[in-house]
């Protein structure tokens, strides 16, 4: 199996963002050579764990026991694209201790998997069905897998069922916290929404319209009707290095759609806290050094969680708010699995005191042009 992954594969796994390869393809934009790496005060991060037993993975997320979590590996049963185009991962199931792996699919290619609240079932994207369509590529928004669907199984990989059948670009899954609903990124003709629909495939409905923003990464707050989400502008994909990138949310019935970032920063893979105030997401400091934050819904300057020359990103959050799952690599390549202790922060179930209200800043940058509605 291989267990070398390059910056740009993490957008493989998420499926979500040009940032990463902008970083790939134009670091060293306008020539000469990069500039040193910061030295980086590592004292000033909480304790932090490496997952043993664990190839290069990337987006991965706790299942309901705060143990046991979902990812995307690299895998060599799964289809490969020649040359850089990204592929070659499949859906497991690890432990945070490296003592449980557990392969969920055998062939095609996998993005994007979460864990359904009864931690009886899983759901997962794969292109399993249309491994006869072209492998595209998930880093391009231009050119994502068509004929990506999505899955239900058991948490041994069987007793599947297809939830779409279609092809069309269908990733970036989650499951509301009382099991009720499915939220996904949809591309069709170009243009990423935001879905919902049961986990029967009933009440199916489109949230967003947008046309040049472009949703996603979509995950439901504690009250399973608040979605937080993050988007950019196609006008400004390819052209403005890192993406810019506002976070969101709306209700899941397509209203109330309400800004919550305002520095038109790239505010890159929002995953909120069961706590439904907090969040955890990802910007570059110091050139070009990715790093972890900690962001507030009630206002407030984001708090850096980690400190590392190299890339940290894709964080995710324990149910009970005192572990957080991590991509971590030194370089560009050899990228782990890390898990951080939270427990000093109040992020849990406890916490809930319902949606927050964000207040705008002065020097707030307001998107008005994102539409609602058909």
């Amino acid at each position: 199996m291989n267990t070398m992954i390059t910056l740009r594969a993490i957008a493989a796994f998420a499926a979500l963002t040009l940032a990463t390869a902008a970083w790939a393809g134009g670091h060293n934009k306008g020539g000469g050579m990069a500039k040193p790496a910061p030295t980086i005060d590592k004292s000033k991060e909480l304790p932090v764990r490496q997952v043993p037993n664990i190839p290069a993975a990337a987006e991965a997320y706790y299942a309901p026991d705060d143990y046991h979590f979902i990812v995307q590996t690299q895998d060599a049963d799964a289809q490969k694209p020649e040359g850089d185009d990204i592929g070659g991962a499949l859906t497991y199931i690890f432990t945070d201790d490296g003592k449980v792996s557990r392969r969920i699919n055998d062939h095609g290619q996998d993005a994007c998997s979460y864990f359904f609240p009864d931690q009886q079932r899983i759901v997962w994207t794969s292109t399993r069905d249309h491994m006869d369509m072209p492998l595209g590529d998930w880093a391009s928004q231009s050119n994502y897998p068509q004929g990506s669907e999505l899955y239900v199984s058991d948490l041994n990989g069987d007793n599947i069922v297809r939830l779409t059948n279609n092809e069309w670009y269908e990733a970036e899954v989650s499951i509301s916290p009382d099991g009720e609903w499915i939220v996904f990124g949809r591309q069709i003709d170009g243009n990423l929404n935001l879905w919902r629909m049961r986990p029967d495939v009933s009440d199916e409905q489109q949230i967003t319209f947008s046309e040049d923003w472009q949703p996603g990464a979509p995950f439901y707050l504690p009250d399973s009707e608040t979605i937080m989400f993050r988007a950019w502008r196609s006008s400004e994909y390819g052209k403005v290095f890192p993406t810019p990138m506002t976070v969101f949310t709306i209700k899941h019935d397509g209203t109330e759609l309400t800004q919550r970032t305002f520095d038109g920063q790239m505010n890159w893979a929002p995953y909120p806290a069961s706590n439904g105030r907090h969040y955890v997401f990802v910007r570059i400091v110091e050139g070009r050094n990715w790093e972890v934050f900690l962001g507030d819904l009630a206002g407030g300057a984001p708090l850096r969680l980690t400190y590392n020359a190299g890339f940290d990103g894709l964080p995710s959050l324990s149910r009970d708010g005192t572990k957080m799952l991590f991509a971590r690599s030194a370089g560009r390549d050899n990228l782990s699995t890390f898990v951080m202790d939270m427990s000093s922060f109040d992020l849990g179930p406890d916490h809930w005191q319902g949606v927050p209200q964000t207040p705008v800043p002065e020097d707030a940058i307001l998107v008005t042009d994102f539409t609602v509605g058909r």
